[in-house]
């Protein structure tokens, strides 16, 4: 077990940790030590040093100290176990990020050029194409992804292990519209819709990662929590950046945490306002989990029958949405 920590923190040095998460330090000195402002708590002047050779880290404002595990668990809010599973979540993520980030770019070349996927868009509501380019929206039409890959480099083995395929040589998406999930620029899973009868929703075998497209909407005060990823787009769409998704209801430790990086921060919940209660039941239940966070939660009223996407799709605009916004109940 210690051998094994060992190993995991010298692929990952703390340094190189740290910098993926945006710190930025300045040398102190000859030898191999860095300071900065602390990620771990607020402050002006900087107390954060780092000794590189060490692999080790002490904050002289707040006092915490230790190695990459313990930064991961105060910055996370992670247990020891959780923090090494997380760390070995990134480790194989970055491993296999290159091979996703080729299967993404297929992916999206594919769209334009399978016209049931273009107008399922157009049904859920989708016509910008600057939106569709910048979620990375794609299409698998399925049957032609090993073949693609495997004239890059990648081998069948590696296909398997990362999911992609099965060992038949199925691909794991099939007429499925391609979303990919991004952490620090990297994609950790790639979520698919299907278009036609299959079972909707289609993950890879590994971890979500965080809440979507964080990095991009953490400075908000108020962020739009949703179920989808159809959901996010048209809101986006519609120009409510501050929209993310847990993709589903359930959220995790980390999502909890991630919303709670800011204090006072307000959750507006746009759950699916269905006949059977169950978005408003889990909308309810993330309320008081929020709540319990010391975190505000307002839940949006939809009309009945409807979830965001549905909503804008049946002809809703930002000016409409506002205004539930405006109506949404703690």
């Amino acid at each position: 077990m210690k051998e094994d920590l060992e190993r995991l923190k010298q692929r990952l040095p703390l340094l190189e940790y740290l910098q993926q998460h945006h710190w930025t330090p300045c040398r102190t000195g000859p030898r191999q030590e860095w300071v900065g402002l602390c990620p771990l708590h607020p402050e002006t002047r900087p107390s954060f040093y780092v000794n590189a050779r060490k692999n080790l880290f002490y904050c002289h404002g707040c006092g915490q100290g230790g190695d990459l595990i313990r930064f991961v668990e105060r910055s996370q809010h992670l247990s020891f176990r959780q923090s090494l599973a997380y760390l070995r979540q990134r480790m194989a993520a970055a491993n296999d990020s290159q091979l996703l980030e080729e299967t993404a770019a297929f992916y999206q070349l594919q769209l334009s050029r399978h016209g049931e996927a273009v107008e399922y868009l157009f049904g859920r509501g989708l016509r910008d194409p600057a939106l569709i380019e910048d979620l990375g929206i794609g299409y698998a039409p399925g049957g032609n992804l090993h073949r693609h890959l495997a004239a890059l480099g990648y081998s069948f083995e590696s296909l398997c292990r990362a999911g992609l395929i099965s060992r038949q040589g199925h691909d794991r998406f099939w007429r499925r519209i391609l979303f990919p999930c991004r952490e620090q620029g990297q994609i950790v899973n790639l979520y698919g819709r299907s278009i036609g009868g299959a079972f909707p929703h289609q993950l890879l075998p590994r971890s979500k990662g965080g809440l979507f497209a964080w990095e991009t909407l953490r400075h908000f005060s108020s962020v739009i929590l949703v179920e989808g990823l159809f959901d996010l787009a048209v809101l986006w769409q519609a120009g409510f950046r501050n929209t993310t998704c847990a993709i589903g209801t359930h959220l995790t430790p980390r999502h909890l945490a991630q919303l709670g990086d800011q204090p006072g921060r307000c959750v507006y919940l746009a759950f699916d306002h269905d006949a059977n209660q169950a978005g408003q039941r889990a909308a309810h239940r993330l309320a008081r989990q929020l709540a319990s966070a010391g975190l505000a939660a307002r839940l949006v009223p939809l009309p009945p029958g409807h979830d965001p996407n549905s909503y804008f799709a049946a002809g809703a605009t930002a000016a409409d949405f506002t205004l539930l916004l405006e109506r949404a109940q703690p």
